[in-house]
């Protein structure tokens, strides 16, 4: 499916790399066709479990590090609107509900998004991704005209309560853009890097339908699991 023009797309992350993995290549489009892309990423991942393979950080130097991959990150994407929202690893899900929202809602207003892509409430794994994903639903909810809500899930059971997702975008063209974001991440990404490669160099079809192929689902406001949070 080829990506439409937007007004304005927000994305909403909680993690340095969320970004890289899941939605780089959609970002990147959207850039090269002239829409503005605000990316929010709430923390500095200061908290990853990884410090490089073979490892260059400590717990101590690893916030530094992971700004400047943020900052790579965004420079591989053409992204020049990113902003770091300043609240720290593994804590977002006990943030105070309304501060979360009001956050939320304030970035919205500001910049009129005609999309946001965060990820899917229930089907996002990290408490830190849930609690970003339930943040913008609720901001979102409360608009009486609402921008279009791309999430992204990758829950275990996700494909058996939702089902495929509802947009799958072709970027192929801006592949190498989604490798080099991956890449900027280098610090948590080293091990997954060297496995893909390896995989690529196999001609293994799934890992590069993966690299090619982006898939969100539209939220689905009807549901009765909408009001579980």
């Amino acid at each position: 499916m080829t990506i439409p023009q937007e007004r304005h797309v927000l994305v909403v992350f909680p993690h340095p790399d969320d970004e890289a993995f899941g939605v780089s290549g959609t970002i990147t489009t959207h850039i090269n066709q002239g829409t503005p892309v605000t990316y929010a990423c709430l923390t500095l991942g200061e908290m990853g479990r990884n410090l490089g393979n073979p490892p260059f950080a400590t717990r101590e130097s690893l916030p530094v590090i992971r700004k400047q991959e943020l900052l790579a990150s965004a420079e591989a994407m053409g992204l020049t609107d990113l902003r770091m929202m300043g609240l720290r690893d593994k804590t977002i899900e006990f943030e105070d509900d309304e501060k979360m929202v009001g956050l939320m809602a304030e970035l919205i207003e500001e910049l009129n998004p005609s999309k946001i892509i965060t990820f899917y409430p229930d089907y996002a794994v990290h408490p830190d991704h849930e609690a970003t994903a339930r943040a913008v639903v609720r901001a979102v909810r409360r608009m009486k005209d609402r921008p279009t809500l791309h999430c992204v899930a990758f829950a275990n059971n996700t494909l058996e309560v939702l089902g495929q997702p509802d947009v799958v975008y072709d970027i192929q063209d801006v592949r190498e853009q989604k490798m080099n974001s991956m890449k900027a991440h280098i610090s948590q990404t080293a091990w997954m890097l060297a496995e893909m490669e390896h995989k690529l160099q196999q001609g293994d079809t799934e890992t590069e339908n993966w690299l090619t192929k982006e898939r969100f689902y539209n939220y689905r406001w009807h549901e009765d699991f909408e009001e579980s949070f």
